[in-house]
């Protein structure tokens, strides 16, 4: 059992070896009506790190060259997070369970967590399935309990064909890939809204965002071969214009028929108003127009995050499956 690192820019066998555990695993393991990743998503992730981290991908290489798993960690640099992590995917393939390779995996991924100096790292794993019971065996303890939630946009919209009228002062916006340059500074404050999120027992402090950082996040999904989708409800009675609440969805491959909406925010001055089933709702036609091959939209929702299931629950989201975060501490 040789496990190996892959160099920043894989080759193109490593990234199909790669794709070849994740698919076969998604198949194996999760239900049949779940979209399985495709290789755009699998390529992007492998090649180009997310905003403030750097990653490091580990494979267990079988003697006839396939991988039997993957493991991929990424260590934040940003100053309130450098000393934890989150391990963003811990896989073996079917084929090759109960051998050990999980765990071997993991006893490098924690070498490299040490010697990065990190005292914590997070992971998600689907409830009841092979990832918690992984989890529990290797010392991780449940921190944060959530669930997907998908709406089936064709019915969500036939349901809600009209968006809301907006109070007075405010006013829609949207936008594709990179925030416009007169907004990014009030987007960016929009963002810190997010300080507030349930976040149950996670050791990870909420990044602080400006307008360079919102840029550079929307052109890591561009980079890795996705489509950004922002929604607003701008406030404009102030003579400047600020980002009252906001919306993002992604695809993470153009081709995708199940979007990922991503946060959903309203900035605390502006709550009691009904903005984020307005900016949902908005989005809902922007995804229509912008994306139509796009058929359902999918969200992870906190138990605890009451509102945000309220207003999910309005624009005909169902619960789909469980999930978790689960925690060590290294």
């Amino acid at each position: 059992m040789t496990i190996t690192t892959l160099p920043t820019s894989p080759s193109d066998s490593a990234v199909d070896a790669w794709h070849t555990v994740v698919r076969a695993a998604h198949l194996h393991d999760l239900p049949g009506h779940v979209p399985a990743p495709g290789r755009v998503e699998t390529e992007g992730k492998l090649r180009t790190a997310s905003v403030n981290s750097r990653a490091v991908h580990r494979a267990v290489v079988a003697a006839d060259g396939s991988y039997d798993g993957v493991a991929s960690v990424v260590l934040f640099t940003d100053e309130n997070n450098r000393h934890t992590a989150f391990l963003d995917r811990l896989t073996v393939h079917p084929r090759a369970r109960r051998r050990g390779v999980g765990s071997r995996l993991w006893a490098a991924v924690r070498d490299d967590l040490a010697a990065d100096g990190r005292t914590s790292v997070t992971s998600e794993t689907e409830l009841g399935g092979p990832g918690e019971e992984f989890a529990a065996r290797h010392g991780f303890d449940k921190a944060l309990r959530l669930a997907w939630h998908v709406q089936n946009l064709q019915d969500a919209l036939a349901a809600h064909p009209v968006r809301p009228a907006l109070p007075d002062g405010y006013a829609y916006a949207h936008w594709t890939g990179v925030v416009p340059d007169g907004l990014a500074d009030a987007f960016a404050e929009a963002h810190n809204a997010m300080d507030d999120a349930p976040m149950g027992d996670v050791d990870r402090a909420m990044p602080k965002w400006d307008a360079e950082r919102v840029r550079a996040a929307a052109r890591v999904i561009e980079d890795r071969g996705g489509v950004i989708l922002s929604s607003a409800v701008v406030h404009t009675a102030d003579g400047a214009d600020t980002v009252a609440a906001y919306t993002e969805l992604v695809l993470r491959d153009p081709s995708d028929v199940r979007a990922l909406q991503y946060d959903t925010a309203v900035v605390p001055a502006h709550r009691g108003r009904r903005l984020g089933l307005a900016v949902k709702r908005h989005m809902m036609g922007v995804v229509a127009t912008e994306c139509p091959g796009v058929r359902e939209t999918a969200t992870t929702v906190a138990d605890e995050n009451g509102p945000m299931l309220a207003v999910n629950e309005q624009l005909g989201y169902r619960r789909e499956r469980e999930i978790g975060y689960v925690q060590a501490k290294l």
